[in-house]
């Protein structure tokens, strides 16, 4: 299949073409999918449409290698976490997919990354290995081509520094940040930038106690001075992300989609505005799994956007054991 057809999907009915051609191909190459698969007892002749696909548990992508043919992996992300978790990893044999998939997606949301300068507060990413968001922040950086681009660590002063110059300049600027990193520089500092977009990648990595979305984008407002906070939603085991340009309601790309399962039954799918586990389908994916069930919950709108409400309070989801029997 040629990769450049992902991309060009233009309709739901070209993606569920294109999602049907994708599992069949993957039940056929990638032998961990294709166990999980035939262990559900599922003839796959039956499947004619992208909601009757089964999603693969998120958890095997830290057990096994979750790639279709020989493993040939030119680039091999992997996940952040704890010390002694068990790390995710993700074989990518084609870098140049994930390379236009995250190129093109950050154009059809913000634009030519060429008008940006793009900072970074990433610290907890740049101390490991493999991290599929550092791959993408660093092009995004070289793309920006703006000599006050760059990562800053926990250099907080040369950060208020650089956005107070790119403010006065009326420079288009993004700031990507993790978000016990962006807390940080907004309780020790504060900055009136109202168009500065904070983009904020999740999680706080271990570093502080969790809190509510509301009052985080509330802090970081206040912080910079901007209206909303912007948030990036990806991971490791995927090759495509979606962007929240306020309220924590997010929207994907063409080629992907997000679909909501019953926390009890994972093999049914619920309607919108329910809540429940969020499955995805990245047809970026395709020389691995393109059809995820992740640990976070979530709910679905009509018009394909969704909103992430929490994760899931124990680490194996339901149907893991499938594989082993």
């Amino acid at each position: 299949m040629n990769p450049d057809h992902i991309f060009s999907v233009s309709d739901s009915l070209e993606f569920e073409k294109l999602s049907l051609e994708i599992f069949n191909y993957q039940v056929g190459n990638c032998e961990v999918y294709g166990r999980f698969v035939s262990n559900l007892g599922i003839d796959i002749r039956k499947v004619k449409d992208y909601n009757s696909i089964p999603f693969l548990p998120i958890e095997f992508f830290k057990s096994q290698q979750v790639i279709c043919g020989e493993n040939n992996a030119k680039t091999i992300f992997s996940s952040s976490g704890t010390t002694g978790m068990t790390q995710s990893k993700h074989y990518v044999k084609d870098i140049d997919i994930y390379i236009k998939s995250y190129r093109k997606t950050f154009s059809l949301f913000y634009g030519e990354i060429s008008k940006y300068a793009v900072l970074a507060l990433l610290p907890s990413y740049l101390e490991r290995e493999g991290s599929s968001l550092i791959y993408m922040v660093n092009d995004l950086i070289s793309l920006s081509n703006h000599q006050k681009s760059g990562y800053f660590l926990d250099n907080h002063d040369l950060l208020k520094q650089t956005l107070e110059e790119l403010k006065a300049s009326e420079t288009p600027t993004i700031l990507i940040g993790v978000t016990y990193a962006l807390l940080d520089f907004a309780e020790s500092h504060s900055i009136e930038f109202p168009e500065l977009i904070v983009m904020e990648t999740g999680g706080m990595k271990g570093k502080r106690k969790e809190i509510l979305r509301t009052e985080l984008h509330e802090v970081l407002c206040a912080g910079f001075g901007v209206q909303r906070i912007h948030s990036e939603y990806g991971m490791t085991e995927l090759l495509s992300q979606a962007y929240s340009k306020g309220s924590g309601i997010f929207q994907t790309p063409p080629w992907m989609k997000v679909r909501i399962r019953d926390t009890n039954d994972p093999l049914t799918l619920l309607g919108n505005e329910s809540t429940g586990g969020i499955n995805i389908i990245d047809l970026a994916n395709i020389h691995s799994c393109s059809f995820i069930a992740t640990q976070d919950l979530g709910k679905c709108y009509d018009d394909g956007s969704f909103e992430v409400l929490g994760r899931f309070d124990h680490s194996d989801i339901r149907g893991c054991n499938l594989l082993v029997q």
